[in-house]
């Protein structure tokens, strides 16, 4: 049996494919197993992944079901108690498995680590070292555009960047998988708030290092398909994770985030784009997809909510 899966969602990403596996293949733990999901490519990945590496597993769909979907059923498949998940454009160091599996190991209460992933173009520039929640219901990436010696420690973070993060599997089925009705962004932050409320951890893991090419699916940091989905996914994140005395507290917050994120997509000319994201979210608000209130659990929401408070600042620095 491994001790790790990993798993790779893939969509026309074969040229980002060569070299993410090609460094798995060069792992100093060896007991891993690697599965790729396959979006319905049409690239050619599926025939040049049976002809390159008949070792790794496939799972292939017939379309395009979006990031969750992908993810989900990799996990399901994986036959071991931790699963990484691994974006395909993606170079993970040779020590990246084994610092992750260290990391997760050493905490009982931990659901996930996270690698640091540093910018696979420039090399010295951190691109995610943990990802954050505020309470103007924005997600940000810790230390994005930062020097990489800038983040040496390992520490707790609010959820784990779901490109390059060890999961504990048995989690899952407490917890729940990643919401597929998210298709692609922000699913990491729901997932991240939902251990949180059940009194799990994510951390930091510096020692695991990988290099992210960035929107190599979507195309560009910002786009049309990007924002809007974000700012539907934004909506429901919160809506979904947050009882209804901490949404009452919060909306003066959100709202003005919603404000702030408008008027800087506007003047991207991506407005029309943002407006109909946050139409959408407010359709997914629906009682059936809120989590379930833990009411025993009273002093974890207050720590989540001090923690959505103290980012606001730690976000506006970079906005």
């Amino acid at each position: 049996m491994p001790r790790v899966t990993v798993v790779i969602p893939n969509y026309n990403g074969k040229s980002c494919l060569e070299v993410c596996l090609a460094a798995l293949m060069k792992q100093t733990l060896k007991e891993i197993a690697v599965i790729v999901v396959d979006n319905g490519s049409t690239d050619g990945s599926l025939a040049w992944l049976r002809d390159k590496y008949p070792q790794v597993q496939v799972i292939s769909l017939d379309k395009n079901y979006g990031f969750c979907v992908a993810v989900n059923k990799g996990i399901r498949a994986a036959d071991s108690p931790y699963v990484i998940l691994l974006n395909n454009d993606t170079q993970p160091e040779p020590e990246f498995v084994a610092e992750l599996l260290r990391g997760i190991q050493s905490c009982p209460d931990c659901f996930s680590c996270q690698a640091k992933m540093l910018d696979y173009h420039n090399r010295q520039l951190i691109d995610d070292a943990g990802d954050y929640y505020c309470a103007l219901g924005w997600a940000f990436a810790r230390g994005k555009g930062g020097q990489d010696k800038q983040y040496m420690r390992r520490e707790r973070i609010f959820a784990s960047c779901a490109g390059a993060a060890i999961y504990r599997k048995e989690v899952f089925d407490k917890i729940g998988y990643f919401d597929e009705r998210h298709f692609a962004y922000l699913e990491d932050i729901d997932m991240g708030y939902r251990a949180n409320i059940f009194g799990y951890r994510s951390y930091f893991v510096p020692e695991a290092r990988v290099y992210h090419m960035g929107s190599a699916t979507t195309g560009s940091v910002h786009n049309e398909f990007k924002v809007r989905l974000s700012a539907r996914n934004s909506l429901y994140v919160a809506y979904k994770n947050m009882p209804a005395l901490q949404l009452i507290l919060n909306s003066p917050l959100l709202a003005v985030g919603i404000l702030l994120k408008f008027i800087f997509f506007s003047r991207k000319h991506l407005g029309k784009e943002f407006r109909q994201g946050i139409s959408e979210g407010f359709r997914l608000c629906k009682k059936e997809f809120k989590v379930p209130v833990r009411r025993k659990n009273f002093g974890v929401y207050w720590r989540i909510q001090l923690e959505l408070w103290k980012n606001i600042s730690n976000r506006l620095r970079k906005f």
